[in-house]
C-alpha cells in the first residue's frame, strides 16, 4: 500500500504511525484478524438480539395465557403455560446459558489473541491498516479530509 510520506502537519497521530519493523504482509494480516473480530463483534450483537427478543416473546405468553383464560380457554392457556412457557430454546439451556457459553468458548479467547497479537506484532496499536488506508485515499491539504480530528 502507497501511503503519502508522513508530514508534522497533516499525517495521522502517532498511535496510527506504523512501527518501523512492521511489514506490509503483517498490517495486512492484523487488519484482517482485526476484521474477522470485528465481524465476531457484529454477531455477538446478534446473539445478544436474540436473547432480548425471545425473553421478550416468553414475557408476553404471560399475557396470551391471561387472555386465553379470559376468553374462556383455560385448557389452552394451561397448555401454552405448561408447554412454552419458560422452555429451553436447546436443550438445558435458556439464551443467557448460550450468551455466557459463546464468550467463554469463543468471543472472549478470540478478543484476547487478537489483542495480543497486536501487542506482540505491532507494540499494541490499533487499524494500522486502516490507517494507512485512509492515508492513500485521502487528499492531502483538503479540510475535510485531515489525518486527525481538530482539536
Amino acid at each position: 500500500m502507497t501511503v503519502h510520506p508522513d508530514s508534522s502537519e497533516d499525517g495521522p497521530d502517532a498511535d496510527h504511525r506504523r512501527p518501523a519493523h512492521l511489514s506490509d504482509e503483517t498490517v495486512e494480516a492484523l487488519g484482517s484478524l482485526s476484521k474477522a473480530l470485528e465481524t465476531t463483534e457484529r454477531a455477538r450483537g446478534h446473539l445478544y438480539s436474540f436473547h432480548q427478543l425471545t425473553g421478550s416473546a416468553d414475557f408476553e405468553l404471560d399475557r396470551a395465557v391471561e387472555l386465553l383464560r379470559a376468553a374462556g380457554h383455560d385448557d389452552w392457556a394451561d397448555r401454552v403455560q405448561r408447554e412454552i412457557l419458560g422452555r429451553n430454546v436447546i436443550p438445558g439451556h435458556w439464551t443467557f446459558q448460550i450468551v455466557e457459553e459463546y464468550n467463554a468458548t469463543y468471543y472472549r479467547p478470540f478478543a484476547e489473541l487478537e489483542a495480543r497479537a497486536r501487542q506482540e506484532l505491532a507494540d499494541g496499536k490499533d487499524h494500522l491498516y486502516e490507517a494507512e488506508l485512509k492515508e492513500c485515499r485521502r487528499t492531502l491539504g483538503h479540510p475535510d479530509h485531515s489525518a486527525c480530528p481538530r482539536h
